[in-house]
């Protein structure tokens, strides 16, 4: 530190050149725009402890919840752009934009960085229900429309989203019924009160995993590495469905391109890591490493999609 400032000294280089070679100089706030205890906190926290050591600086977890996201989100486009306030974000904040006005702009207050980890979504039934295949339970649907009902965990989020667009995509008719949280909806599924639900891959495994649930399809392009032998919604006859849940990181618009790369590059380091990759896949996640560019692109892509199916489905969250 002393080399760099005699340097500094006697070069009279400018001051942003200073810093930037000197990033970070002090501990990082990364808002996280929900309670802990939950996925978005548990991968800031991880994130966190592996980013010190290369950084040189602690990253400090600021959660901040309420409003489905927004109070984070609000606070977070309205800090400094210099790159010591981060945001952790997901398929919530992006989905906001579809369904809510919002006191910020998601593509315009914020700048991506990476996009970190995703997990699929997925359509689970009871095991012991009557429907064991994915084209068991599309025909049922189409046989009586608007007799059968699949759960979600809201009004407005990642599996509401899901439904509806499956529901385009099989050209079947399923009424919503939200539940707040996925353990009530599963419970349901579960004792046989509802015949589907869609969720996440995580939150459903437990009970897969004891016998109680079973999964019909995931969500994802591809199949996941932790239920390989589950077929995807894609190649089980609906090309082209993609839901997933996603992580990464943004800052707030305007943080210097020499630090976002600094970011960027440590986050990376740490997604290539063996005990990284292990991790995330106990959370049914896998890394992704697309550039910032890639990522913005994503997020402005998915609003289109999302924003089309709640216009369809008239989904609408005050």
């Amino acid at each position: 530190m002393a080399n760099r400032g005699k340097i500094n000294e006697i070069t009279e280089a400018p001051a942003i050149s200073f810093a930037a070679d000197t990033y970070p100089e002090r501990p990082i706030r990364v808002i996280v725009p929900f309670p802990p205890g939950g996925s978005n906190d548990v991968l800031s926290r991880y994130m966190g402890i592996k980013l010190a050591e290369p950084m040189g600086q602690q990253f400090v977890i600021d959660n901040r919840p309420g409003g489905s996201g927004i109070i984070g989100a609000q606070l977070a486009s309205e800090a400094p752009s210099d790159g010591y306030t981060l945001f952790f974000v997901s398929t919530s904040w992006m989905l906001n934009a579809a369904v809510r006005k919002l006191p910020y702009d998601v593509e315009k207050s914020f700048d991506p960085i990476p996009l970190m980890a995703s997990a699929p979504t997925c359509l689970v039934v009871s095991s012991n229900g009557p429907y064991q295949t994915l084209g068991e339970l599309v025909a049922a649907a189409k046989a009586k429309p608007g007799a059968l009902s699949y759960a979600s965990t809201g009004i407005g989020g990642i599996n509401h989203f899901g439904g509806e667009l499956f529901k385009n995509a099989a050209k079947i008719d399923m009424v919503h019924v939200p539940y707040k949280g996925g353990t009530p909806a599963m419970t349901d599924v579960i004792a046989g009160n509802l015949p589907v639900m869609f969720s996440s891959v995580t939150q459903t495994l437990p009970h897969v995993r004891a016998g109680r649930l079973k999964i019909l399809a995931v969500g994802s392009p591809q199949r996941s590495p932790i239920a390989p032998d589950v077929p995807t919604v894609s190649e089980s006859g609906y090309p082209g469905y993609d839901v997933s849940v996603w992580w990464g990181f943004a800052a707030p618009h305007g943080m210097p391109k020499t630090r976002m790369a600094r970011v960027l590059k440590e986050i990376n380091a740490v997604l290539d890591e063996p005990d990284t990759k292990k991790w995330l896949l106990s959370y049914a996640a896998t890394p992704i490493k697309i550039t910032p560019a890639a990522f913005k692109k994503r997020i402005h892509n998915e609003i289109i999609q999302w924003k089309d199916v709640a216009q369809r489905a008239k989904i609408h969250v005050k």
